[in-house]
């Protein structure tokens, strides 16, 4: 794999009146990923890049990690510092951000 961990923030955009994430929101997220993976020392061991649909608009912004294909839902930039904390660094799971699925 060329990356231990690869971040996937969706910035899709719907159109005027559909909740999404949205360009400007995913796109600002991206850009704090990568400020603070940066800062952290993870250029080439991890990949923040934009993505288009999720398919979690009602959760937006969001976004997954791989490889454990975590997602993530609701996160704001302020919280950009702990998922790379504690998900990438730590190998822990934000819990009060992740999106759960039932299995069908």
């Amino acid at each position: 794999m060329k990356y231990e961990k690869h971040i996937f923030i969706c910035a899709n955009q719907k159109g005027e009146g559909k909740t999404c994430c949205g360009q400007d929101r995913g796109l600002e997220l991206v850009d704090k990923f990568r400020e603070v993976l940066k800062e952290n020392g993870l250029q080439g061991k991890v990949r923040a890049q934009r993505a288009g649909c999720l398919d979690e608009c009602k959760n937006g912004p969001s976004l997954v990690i791989y490889p454990e294909g975590t997602y993530y839902g609701k996160v704001t930039p302020d919280r950009v510092e702990e998922i790379v904390k504690t998900h990438i660094l730590e190998n822990k799971i934000v819990k009060d951000l992740e999106l759960t699925f039932e299995k069908e």
